[in-house]
């Protein structure tokens, strides 16, 4: 039997106790056989050989399990590329920067330090196929009967090179992309102990910013730990309380980005498309009129984008998902409300330094504060929750007929005044509910006992 590996972003668990060294080994080797099989046979060693970048965020477990993809990949006879730490879309990056076959960040993006995760890019920079998983998959349950080099040419096992300037030439593709001075503006940065305190005061401070540094001083078990784009408090009471203009958070991997305006008011990933969307349309630079977003983007992003006659293209959760609708017309701008902004033009993945650089650089051109900025988007008032569930609960949601009436029946009384979403995460043990409505005073009333419906009846089937 196959195991389902990836979710949605990535191989995750729990470091050394789902995530372990052997999983990490043999999820190595088993890219490496797929990617080979992939450039095609018949080549002579030499021109066949693989090469795949690793990099990672701050995690007290990232070294072993770097260690343990160093030794996976190199027993396939690939070459590896260390990295050291950086963010996630630097990996994505400078896998095509460095014409690289693949690309691996070891992260768990915004989850606890315990956690880890892997992440793949294929040589385009863009994370993998579901049928490219798929065969990873595949390859890893049939593992066993992985040839290693070793046992077939001597001398064709993987060497490791370490690369010293990856992080300047990150860096420097993020200015490139912003384009020009930010001219000044007092911003605070969350880094969230994670990959970005290692880049965000360099690169903000070369494009102009005052920046006072917040959680950017990692200790492998501090990442995301009070801090960063899940838990925006510390940063909200920080912008508050001190001569800022604005704060921004990323989280463990920088490869989402919030904002919170000068009065401490969280601003959302829908609200920086929404800014950022209105620009571009008005350059004429947002190609074919057209934003994606998910199925959990706010009901009032869409009301903006018929008024501002913008299209919108709803895609399933999760910035892969995202990313696909965008290359399928060659759109060039979409996200996610967590934060997961794509740049196309830029970028081949959501990246929280990028989206920071063009949002300040949306302020520095509009000369406005971020709060009076953000109007262009009347949300809808909003509220989720997460139901725990096993693996076989979560596969429930989308086909259980009882579970479906329950939330048709909820459908039918929030009316068009609102919506509601059931979906399994794909990163953790949940089936997460999303409420919108208009009734802001009633919405989590309804929200917890149609919560408690569910717990029923998956407690009960």
């Amino acid at each position: 039997m196959i195991e389902k590996l990836f979710g949605t972003d990535g191989i995750r668990g729990i470091a050394n106790k789902e995530l372990t060294c052997e999983l990490a080994m043999n999820a190595a080797r088993a890219t490496a056989v797929v990617l080979a099989d992939n450039k095609g046979k018949g080549q002579s060693p030499q021109k066949r050989r693989t090469k795949i970048l690793v990099g990672k965020d701050t995690r007290l477990s990232c070294d072993m399990l770097e260690g343990a993809l160093v030794a996976g990949l190199c027993s396939a006879g690939v070459d590896t590329v260390l990295l050291g730490v950086l963010p996630t879309p630097a990996v994505a990056f400078l896998t095509k920067k460095y014409e690289a076959d693949a690309g691996i960040m070891i992260s768990a993006s915004h989850n606890p330090y315990n956690f880890n995760g892997i992440k793949i890019f294929e040589g385009n920079g863009y994370k993998l196929s579901d049928e490219m998983e798929f065969k990873i998959e595949e390859a890893v349950a049939y593992t066993k009967k992985i040839s290693l080099k070793s046992q077939n040419l001597a001398g064709s096992e993987g060497r490791v090179f370490f690369k010293k300037n990856a992080l300047r030439d990150y860096i420097d593709h993020i200015k490139k992309s912003v384009g020009f001075s930010l001219d000044g503006p007092k911003v605070a940065f969350d880094c969230s102990n994670g990959a970005a305190s290692y880049s965000a005061k360099i690169l903000f401070e070369e494009l102009n910013c005052q920046c006072k540094m917040l959680f950017c001083h990692p200790n492998g078990v501090n990442i995301n730990k009070d801090c960063g784009s899940i838990y925006l408090e510390n940063l909200s009471n920080f912008v508050k309380n001190n001569d800022v203009d604005l704060g921004i958070a990323f989280d463990g991997d920088a490869d989402r980005c919030l904002a919170v305006d000068e009065n401490g008011d969280i601003v959302d990933g829908d609200a920086i498309m929404a800014m950022c969307a209105a620009d571009m349309k008005s350059r004429g630079k947002l190609s074919k009129n057209t934003v994606v977003g998910t199925i959990m983007t706010n009901l009032g992003f869409v009301r903006f984008c018929d008024k501002n006659e913008i299209n919108f293209i709803p895609a399933e959760v999760g910035d892969k998902y995202v990313l696909r609708e965008m290359l399928r017309e060659d759109f060039n701008l979409g996200g996610e409300q967590s934060g997961h902004v794509i740049f196309k033009d830029f970028a081949t993945t959501g990246d929280g330094q990028l989206t920071a650089g063009i949002l300040l650089g949306v302020i520095n051109k509009r000369r406005q504060k971020l709060s009076k900025l953000t109007e262009v988007l009347k949300k809808f008032p909003q509220a989720s929750i997460n139901i725990e569930a096993s693996r076989e609960q979560k596969l429930r949601v989308k086909n259980d007929k009882n579970l479906l009436a329950i939330i048709k029946e909820a459908q039918q009384k929030l009316g068009d005044a609102g919506r509601i979403i059931v979906r399994p995460s794909g990163t953790e043990p949940f089936i997460r509910v999303m409420m919108e409505w208009e009734n802001s005073c009633e919405i989590d009333n309804f929200l917890n006992k149609f919560a408690l419906e569910i717990k029923k009846k998956l407690a009960n089937t």
